[in-house]
């Protein structure tokens, strides 16, 4: 079947009467972690005051819990959302599930909160029975190819990695850090086997729906819920595998590369969109 071309509308609330809620990406659509978008801010609040719901669904790698707090101090307003859904939330039961373990960590030690109350020991990757990964060690310096051989001893070893984010990247500011799902990649090259529950897996979409139909006191219609994101393997991809219409946003982790000038560029668009196999209902160059 062929692709419907993708539309191009002004700002989110051009689009109110199709739908009744939104899921909302965070990272690149809302905030960059340093500062709140606040034109995006203004638009997930306008879509609730005129009756839609806004869910966030974020492949951030921690319970929901701390999470509001963070949207505060970066001035996200909470008249914005509804509800929140992460994808450590959606892998929990994954590490819940191999409690004891042993389990071989990778990420930074400010992630533990993921696996709190599971009884999960942790140790060296010889004794491991299997890798949990929330990201980077140290993302502020060191790189996949850091990795390289822990990965390649733990293929030979044939421990399963648990991957609490599949993102490959974030902007955070100006600059793009390696998140966990590239190690996560790097891993299945290797012929590994990987867990992951985030985005654009189906669990993450299982909590949301959840979420939505609390909200709602019913499940809603999926042709009446729009996904916003700005990751294509990720957000519109997983748009797409879950039966929701996408938004992409292309200047969130895609930076200037799809836009001329100030201007978004459609036929990079659609050649960044086609490129991946993915297909959005609508492209913005920011959420307004």
């Amino acid at each position: 079947m062929t692709p419907q071309k993708v539309e191009f509308p002004a700002d989110l609330q051009q689009l109110r009467e199709r739908y009744d809620a939104v899921l909302c990406d965070l990272w690149g659509v809302v905030h960059n972690g340093q500062k709140v978008f606040e034109r995006a801010a203004s638009a997930l609040v306008r879509f609730r005051a005129s009756g839609g719901r806004v869910v966030l669904v974020t492949n951030v790698p921690k319970p929901r819990d701390p999470i509001p707090r963070q949207l505060e101090r970066l001035r996200v307003p909470r008249e914005a959302w509804d509800a929140i859904v992460t994808s450590g939330d959606a892998i929990r039961a994954e590490f819940a599930a191999r409690a004891p373990g042993p389990m071989h960590r990778i990420g930074p030690a400010s992630d533990t909160l993921l696996w709190d109350g599971l009884g999960l020991e942790l140790t060296e990757l010889e004794r491991a029975r299997f890798l949990g990964v929330t990201g980077l060690d140290d993302f502020d310096s060191e790189t996949p190819a850091d990795y390289a051989v822990r990965l390649a001893r733990a293929r030979e070893l044939g421990l399963e990695m648990v991957c609490a984010n599949p993102d490959i990247v974030v902007r955070l500011g100006e600059k793009l850090y390696w998140c966990a799902g590239a190690l996560a990649r790097d891993y299945e090259a290797l012929g590994g086997r990987v867990v992951m529950a985030g985005k654009p897996h189906a669990p993450i979409y299982a909590l949301a729906r959840r979420e939505l139909a609390h909200l709602f006191g019913r499940t809603p219609d999926d042709a009446r819920v729009l996904a916003i994101g700005d990751g294509l393997t990720t957000d519109v991809l997983g748009a797409n595998r879950n039966g929701f219409d996408a938004l992409f946003v292309a200047a969130g982790i895609h930076g200037a590369e799809l836009r001329d000038g100030a201007q978004l560029d459609r036929a990079r668009v659609a050649a960044a969109l086609a490129a991946e196999g993915v297909h959005a209902r609508y492209a913005m160059a920011e959420l307004a």
